[in-house]
């Protein structure tokens, strides 16, 4: 049988290896080891810790919920993953942030549609997924899976601007002019304005919640989101 602290040991595993490998140890790895063999150490590494963490969360026992869930925070849930998989889909196309294998990014002219949001459209969506199921199913082990994914997420993206900000710092240093770390920080300070989503983002964010939220039943046995009420 597991345990919570089980759970609660392969999330540091996972989150402190990921942010080591990311960034204190990469470049003397890479400089020990060469780009090919970091990035096999890295995806071991990854696979690893979080099947351990997928492992240790199946046999960690149900504790008592930690507060009752009630129709309205399943409302707030289910309109909050939609935006978070608009922002997910978004987020996949001329996003700046992510990896290149060392070719110059590809940075759009403007921050429109999900950039216009957030610089970082797919940590956010990570995050509030990881806030979602927090919400609505306030049990020992999923806080502590959740949490984990907040944490990665949204430290992670602070990284993520460090790093870029070292390595592009004048491409970076005007996409931050035009973006914010925070969602609409940067619409509320009139640096970019809402609009300009494409339909990869609206109608595939769409069909990702609609599919994701759906799944819920045949995984877990429960219905999520919309399907409550349908």
């Amino acid at each position: 049988m597991g345990s919570t602290s089980a759970v609660a040991a392969a999330a540091i595993a996972f989150v402190g290896s990921h942010f080591l490998l990311s960034h204190p140890l990469r470049r003397p790895l890479v400089g020990a080891i060469g780009e090919a063999a970091f990035l096999g150490v890295y995806s071991l590494s990854a696979f690893v810790t979080l099947g351990w963490l997928i492992v240790a969360y199946i046999k960690a026992p149900l504790s008592a919920p930690l507060w009752p869930v009630g129709d309205v925070l399943w409302a707030m849930a289910t309109v909050l993953m939609l935006i978070a998989s608009v922002l997910l889909m978004g987020s996949l196309i001329r996003n700046p942030a992510l990896p290149t294998g060392g070719r110059p990014g590809a940075f759009p002219d403007t921050a429109r549609g999900v950039f216009a949001v957030t610089r970082h459209p797919m940590m956010w969506s990570i995050a509030l997924w990881g806030l979602c199921h927090i919400a609505v199913f306030p049990v020992a082990k999923n806080v502590i899976l959740a949490a984990a994914m907040v944490i990665l997420a949204l430290a992670g993206a602070a990284l993520q601007d460090r790093k870029k900000e070292r390595l592009q710092p004048e491409l970076w240093a005007t996409w931050e002019a035009q973006t914010s770390y925070l969602p609409f920080a940067a619409i509320a300070a009139g640096r970019a304005r809402l609009g300009g989503f494409g339909m990869h983002a609206l109608l595939g964010g769409l069909v990702v919640w609609l599919a994701a939220t759906w799944a819920h039943i045949p995984l877990s046995g429960w219905a999520a989101a919309i399907w409550r009420w349908l």
